[in-house]
């Protein structure tokens, strides 16, 4: 059976919401992956990402890079199984997502790591719900009640991407108001003629106001003895 994603898919993840691709994001998951090398390391709703060998990859549905079929809200591991612990852009698709960050916690052994990346600016994305935003604040809110060590929390994606998150949804949601079979050509167009605004998250990022309309971030966190 083929399991790759069709079109729709490979556009949204490489063009639309390719965060995951950004440098900060890549410099990041690449220092924790390394730092980590030789011990067990656990990916949350890891979808078809592959991190590399030795990450067990845990998502609700199974697919070709599934290893674990399993709930977030309740892993089905042992306490302190895992020197590193990833979850992107996950855990706002579940209804309670600082008891997922505490069972990220609780499967992390001691000095373990956690890499969370989570979303700000961006528009509603049901796979299959969508029900949470995170700001700084509020992710060390949540990386406090779970128990850990914040060591680094950076903007993924700065107030280029958001602004264009939301103003490709406004016209692909204008288009669809006047009929809906127009929302995904119009949001594909969007996307690409768009997609300049991208680049200005270097320069917004500069600014002592970026964390108005971040598109997201990414925290590492520690769990100590």
């Amino acid at each position: 059976m083929d399991e790759r994603p069709g079109w729709r898919a490979r556009f949204v993840r490489g063009v639309y919401a390719d965060q995951n691709d950004s440098r900060a994001v890549r410099r990041a998951l690449a220092g924790v992956l390394s730092a980590s090398e030789g011990g067990r390391r656990l990916n949350v709703g890891s979808g078809a990402t592959r991190l590399g060998q030795g990450v067990v990859n845990l998502d609700r549905r199974a697919a070709g890079s599934t290893h674990v079929v399993g709930d977030a809200l309740a892993l089905p591991f042992a306490a302190g199984a895992f020197q590193l612990v990833v979850s992107q852009e996950t855990i706002e698709h579940v209804s309670d997502p600082f008891l997922a960050a505490r069972e990220m916690a609780r499967v992390m052994a001691n000095n373990g790591v956690l890499y969370l990346q989570l979303p700000f600016v961006i528009g509603y994305h049901p796979g299959p719900e969508d029900y949470w935003r995170f700001t700084r604040a509020g992710i060390g809110q949540l990386i406090l009640q779970a128990g850990l060590n914040v060591e680094t929390l950076e903007q993924s994606v700065s107030g280029g991407t958001g602004s264009y998150r939301i103003l490709v949804e406004f016209v692909a949601g204008s288009f669809d108001a006047a009929w809906a079979a127009l929302y995904w050509p119009a949001k594909a167009a969007a996307a690409i003629l768009l997609y300049p605004l991208k680049w200005l998250d270097g320069w917004i990022h500069r600014g002592a106001q970026r964390d108005r309309i971040a598109g997201g971030y990414f925290v590492i966190a520690r769990k100590l003895g």
